[in-house]
C-alpha cells in the first residue's frame, strides 16, 4: 500500500473538518472561532496540493475531493456568516423572514467558482476571478469587524440591509468574474518577478499590525485592486 498517494487527500478532508467545525461554530454565533477554523481549513487547503506536487501523486480523485472540501470551509461557511448578519441586521428591506437566505447566494457563487475551476485551464499559474477562500476570509472578516471595530459608522454599514445584500452580490459576481488576479505563488528568488506579491505582502502585513481585523477586508479589496491595475500596465 502506498501511504504516500493517500497523503494529500487526508490533508483535504482535514480541510472539510475544520470547515465543518467552523459551521458549528457560526451556528452558535461565535464568529471568531469560525474564522480561525476557516483559516485553519484554507492552510491545510494549499498544502493539500503541495504534498500532491512534492510526492507526484496528483489525481483526478484529488482534484475532486479539494472542490468538495472547498465547498464547505470556503462556500457554506461564508454564506451561513452572510445569512447570520441578515438575520441580526436592521430591517431595511422588509421584515420578510425569506430574506436572510439571501445571504447564500455567496455559496452559490462559490460552489459555481469550484465546478468552474476545475475545467478551466487558464488559472494554472495566476487566477480568474476571487478565489473561493481569499472571499471566504472577506465575509468571515465581517462580524468581527462588528465586535472590535468602535466606529459608529462601521456599525451603521454592516448592520444595514441594502449594504449586505451588494457585498453579497459583488462577491458572488467577483467569483466568476472574468478579472486575471495574480497568484502568490513565489517561482524564481528575484526581486524583479516578485515585485508585486511583496509589495502586497507588505501592505498586508502593515494593515494587520495597525488595524487587525478590520484589515481582512481592506486586504482582500486591495489584492483585486493591485491585480487591476497590475493588468491595466500589461496591457501597455
Amino acid at each position: 500500500m502506498n501511504i504516500k498517494k493517500h497523503i494529500p487527500n487526508l490533508i483535504t478532508l482535514i480541510n472539510l473538518f475544520c470547515g465543518c467545525i467552523a459551521v458549528v461554530f457560526i451556528s452558535e454565533a461565535n464568529y471568531e472561532m469560525a474564522f480561525y477554523m476557516v483559516c485553519l481549513g484554507i492552510f491545510f487547503d494549499f498544502f493539500d496540493g503541495f504534498f500532491a506536487r512534492l510526492f507526484k501523486v496528483s489525481s483526478p480523485l484529488g482534484l475532486q475531493l479539494d472542490s468538495l472540501a472547498d465547498m464547505v470551509t470556503s462556500g457554506v461557511a461564508p454564506g451561513y456568516v452572510m445569512y447570520s448578519l441578515f438575520t441580526n441586521s436592521a430591517h431595511e428591506l422588509g421584515t420578510n423572514p425569506a430574506i436572510p437566505f439571501l445571504g447564500f447566494i455567496v455559496t452559490l457563487g462559490s460552489c459555481y467558482r469550484l465546478a468552474n475551476f476545475n475545467i478551466d485551464t487558464r488559472q494554472t499559474d495566476s487566477f480568474i476571478g476571487l478565489p473561493t477562500p481569499a472571499n471566504a476570509l472577506f465575509i468571515l472578516s465581517l462580524p468581527l469587524v462588528l465586535k472590535f471595530s468602535d466606529s459608529l459608522l462601521m456599525l451603521e454599514i454592516l448592520t444595514n440591509q441594502w449594504v449586505l445584500l451588494v457585498i453579497t452580490l459583488c462577491s458572488a459576481y467577483i467569483l466568476n468574474a472574468e478579472i486575471p488576479l495574480f497568484a502568490l505563488k513565489v517561482k524564481k528568488f528575484n526581486l524583479k518577478d516578485n515585485a508585486l506579491q511583496i509589495v502586497f505582502l507588505l501592505v498586508s502585513l502593515a494593515l494587520v499590525v495597525v488595524l487587525q481585523y478590520i484589515a481582512i477586508p481592506l486586504i482582500i479589496i486591495f489584492y483585486v485592486l493591485l491585480s487591476v491595475v497590475n493588468n491595466m500596465f500589461l496591457k501597455k
